[in-house]
């Protein structure tokens, strides 16, 4: 009995076998979605967290002491440069340009005066009738007091100075902020007293933000290899998005960025500046939103939908369909951008790819394929997803 179930084993293995290659032969070839990889321009988007400041920010102080005797603004009002924005007690300087303005009338009748007895001591030491010392007394007395002239010219000038900052004006145009010291308030131009409030400059604003140090040597190397192109500028312009998800209506431009990346983020810090008319108060210095680099391309690009990506412990693959319908599994190496991978090598153009139901093939099978141009013309056709679905 065993000898004879021995004799029949070869037999089942047999059947078996071909059952197996039967089925195999019966098994259908899976449909797959795929794209061509296109040659285009492909805008590089970058968004990052930014905070809104003033394109300067400054603080407005006493240069005289003296009593706060008015204050002229509304706070948070838009002032012009020149404005006046506090007055201190005048008084006391009116006061001391009269006195200046004495002396130096004394000096100049003091100049005036030892000038005529030096030109007396000329004409007597010609006559011998003084001595050469009293001459030399004279000429010293005339030299002194034309140097207390100009001191007295200097204590004039700092008078009107000291007068003229007792109108406390606007250093710049933009927005005043609260009052640091109230009327009736003795101010001093040294220690905190002195501080009268701040003002910040809206026209235009700042944009302060950071971007990875991977993602900015990425655009500074692919520029300058020639595959990115700027705006018609040639600058970086961005795009500011407000907290409420809408496009603030004017661009900026990037007008620094650093030349070393911070050792604790790994980032670079960047600044935009935004153009702002001082009417619209709909971004304003401290709001927080986003920042978007714009005008950025990559030029002549080879690309391919992201779906077409497969991730590997070495890098990126994805599935090409060449001209005998097989597949092949070919390394990549991308910059995805959104829902496109832009391919650096290891793709041509009008190469396909699998873009849907990649989990269904495998290197060397044969594939039936839809491309993504094709399904819009077929009549009645379903998307890739129901085809998905159905299977």
């Amino acid at each position: 009995m065993r000898k004879n179930f021995i004799k029949i084993l070869p037999v089942l293995f047999l059947i078996i076998s071909g059952c197996e290659e039967k089925k195999q032969a019966q098994s259908p070839i899976p449909l797959v979605g795929a794209a061509k990889a296109i040659k285009q321009d492909v805008p590089l988007t970058v968004e990052v967290p930014a905070k809104i400041t003033g394109s300067l920010e400054i603080q407005v102080r006493a240069q005289v002491g003296g009593i706060l005797k008015s204050r002229l603004f509304q706070e948070g009002q838009y002032v012009q440069e020149g404005e006046k924005l506090f007055e201190i007690d005048p008084e006391p300087y009116k006061a001391a340009l009269s006195k200046a303005f004495g002396a130096l009338a004394q000096a100049e009748s003091e100049v005036k005066r030892t000038e005529r007895d030096y030109n007396r001591m000329e004409k007597l030491i010609k006559s011998g009738a003084i001595s050469q010392k009293e001459r030399d007394d004279s000429l010293s007395a005339y030299e002194k007091a034309s140097a207390n002239l100009k001191v007295a010219a200097g204590a004039l000038k700092e008078a009107e100075i000291n007068l003229g900052y007792t109108e406390v004006k606007a250093p710049i145009s933009g927005i005043v902020r609260k009052e640091a010291q109230s009327i009736g308030n003795l101010v001093s131009p040294t220690g905190e007293s002195g501080l009268l409030t701040s003002m910040v400059q809206i026209c235009p604003l700042h944009a302060s933000f950071s971007i990875s140090g991977a993602v900015w040597s990425a655009i500074n190397k692919n520029y300058r290899a020639g595959k990115l192109k700027l705006a018609q500028s040639g600058e970086i312009e961005v795009e500011v998005i407000m907290p409420d998800g809408s496009i603030y209506s004017e661009k900026g431009k990037i007008i620094f960025a650093d030349s070393s990346e911070d050792d604790r983020t790994s980032s670079i810090s960047l600044k935009a500046e935004i153009p702002n008319d001082k009417d619209n108060r709909v971004l304003m210095p401290g709001q927080f939103v986003r920042i978007r680099l714009v005008g950025i391309e990559y030029r002549g690009a080879i690309v391919v939908p992201s779906s077409a990506l497969v991730s590997t412990p070495t890098g990126s693959v994805v599935y090409v369909v060449k001209e005998d319908k097989t597949v092949e599994v070919r390394p990549v190496t991308v910059e995805l951008i959104g829902d496109k991978a832009v391919v650096d090598s290891g793709l041509k153009e009008d190469e396909t790819v699998v873009s849907e139901g990649i989990i269904k093939v495998r290197p060397g099978q044969p594939v039936e394929v839809v491309l993504k141009s094709d399904e819009a013309k077929r009549p009645n056709a379903n998307t890739m997803q129901d085809i998905t679905k159905q299977q």
